[in-house]
């Protein structure tokens, strides 16, 4: 695939990931940060690139695997963004183990059930984006 092509595509996922990323945050808390929309559209083209490559994975892989993909760079977010920064976008420390109030087994288990729409869009997407 040509370079410009690659980064045409990853910039609509990206994007599309970022909107999706931050409209979820709004719909949950009602609140969101840019820097949600920047792990969003990270957090997409992960999952895209991933899907594609492990394309005969079952629901329950891609779950698993994208919970893991999203939870480590939420909690890569927050490290940066939330203890080093200290702009306190959120904090997990009331979640029973939570990781440095960062990321949480609650919330990972979201992330697991998100997957299984952000699958089926990147398989749609997939047949779309070459």
């Amino acid at each position: 695939m040509k370079k410009s092509l690659r980064l045409r595509n990853d910039c609509i996922l990206f994007s599309i990931g970022g909107a999706g990323y931050a409209l979820l945050e709004i719909l949950w808390r009602r609140k969101t940060h840019w820097s949600m929309a920047v792990t969003g559209g990270t957090a997409f083209v992960s999952l895209f690139r991933f899907y594609k490559r492990f394309s005969k994975m079952n629901m329950l892989q891609k779950c698993i695997s994208g919970s893991a993909i999203i939870t480590a760079l939420e909690y890569c977010c927050g490290c940066v963004v939330n203890l080093k920064f200290r702009l306190n976008v959120w904090d997990y420390s009331n979640c029973r183990l939570n990781l440095k109030g960062q990321i949480c087994p609650f919330y990972s288990t979201l992330w697991a059930f998100l997957c299984i729409p952000v699958s089926a869009l990147c398989t749609s997407l997939c047949k779309k984006i070459q």
